[in-house]
């Protein structure tokens, strides 16, 4: 849905962000987002959303923002394989105003971090804090064109394991298996550093695959 809205307001800016030279562009996108389901029943693997379903969208990039926004201003429906969901409203949040050195976080969504050999880490395993780091300095670079500015300090308070299942077409198509699985963590932290690294982080996210719906944050200490 969020590649369809963008697609709509500007198909040029949809293809340099998704292709490069009629391939993948593997380079990380600037947002992050989340969802929050309302009186739902799981079904094995469906969900029956009796309520509704809430989108949460965080980005400092103003272009990406301003065609996200008039692109889902135009989409009142969207339909995906036997999926259907329309829109009801669209809301502007206030966001926390970042000016100290360090951030009491809650997750939105679960925080993907691998080594260079792809393997998952846990918040509370040795490497993961370098890992983290080196995502989070990638994460700045490929936004602004500057990384860390200081150094970042990740201190889990209360996270817990998330094993999510996502239907990935091309992983399907290799495999033959329905979903990929993929361990996140989800919970409490504190994030130590510049303010300004903070501030993009929280608007960027963390963690890998921050487009794919992983990694959005909530300050719960202003």
């Amino acid at each position: 849905m969020i590649k369809k809205c963008l697609e709509t307001s500007n198909k040029n800016y949809f293809k340099q962000l998704y292709f490069y030279q009629d391939k993948a562009n593997k380079r990380t996108k600037n947002f992050t987002f989340s969802v929050r389901l309302k009186d739902y029943e799981l079904i094995e693997d469906q969900f029956k959303v009796n309520g509704q379903v809430d989108l949460f969208i965080s980005s400092p990039d103003q272009e990406w923002m301003i065609y996200f926004y008039n692109g889902l201003l135009k989409l009142n429906r969207f339909e995906y394989r036997q999926f259907c969901l329309t829109k009801q409203s669209v809301y502007m949040l206030k966001e926390p105003d970042v000016t100290r050195t360090y951030l009491l976080c809650k997750t939105m969504s679960p925080i993907y971090i691998k080594d260079k050999n792809g393997q998952v880490l846990s918040p509370y395993d040795q490497s993961y804090a370098n890992e983290f780091l080196y995502i989070s300095d990638l994460t700045l670079k490929n936004y602004r064109g500057v990384g860390l500015q200081s150094p970042l300090r990740f201190v889990p308070i209360e996270m817990k394991k998330n094993i999510i299942k996502e239907p990935i077409t091309k992983f399907q198509e290799q495999t033959q298996k329905p979903y990929l699985l993929i361990e996140g963590y989800k919970g409490t932290f504190l994030l130590e550093g510049h303010p300004e690294d903070l501030r993009d982080l929280y608007q960027l996210g963390v963690g890998f695959r921050r487009s794919s719906g992983w990694g959005m944050l909530e300050v719960i200490d202003r």
